[in-house]
């Protein structure tokens, strides 16, 4: 399985930004796709989560803000993020849970900043 993350970069506070990651086969397989987070000096953190049911989870720092959502067809997770602040700066990773395996995409670099 391979991840391939997309689409960080600098915006503006109040910003908006969509993350792309892109499997190597079908992403349906998949148990779940996540996001998770890592500032400078702090650790990772879940952000939200995508269950193969279609359940969704957010961070509470992110509930309102951030979308998480698949195409089946593209093998892509998404995650929309929208009135970015200067916290959300990090980098992101997807990740895919397949059985008891889990696989990291290499990360992409958020920052917010006036």
């Amino acid at each position: 399985v391979q991840l391939q993350a997309s689409g960080g970069g600098l915006v503006q506070p109040g910003g908006s930004l969509r993350l792309s990651c892109a499997a190597s086969g079908s992403i349906s397989r998949f148990k779940a796709m996540s996001y998770y987070r890592q500032a400078p000096g702090k650790e990772r953190e879940l952000v939200a989560r995508l269950t193969a049911g279609g359940d969704t989870y957010y961070s509470d720092s992110v509930k309102g803000r951030f979308t998480i959502s698949r195409d089946n067809a593209k093998r892509t997770l998404y995650l929309q993020m929208s009135d970015l602040e200067p916290a959300d700066t990090a980098v992101y990773y997807c990740n895919a849970v397949l059985g008891s395996i889990m696989y990291w995409g290499q990360g992409t670099q958020v920052t917010v900043s006036s």
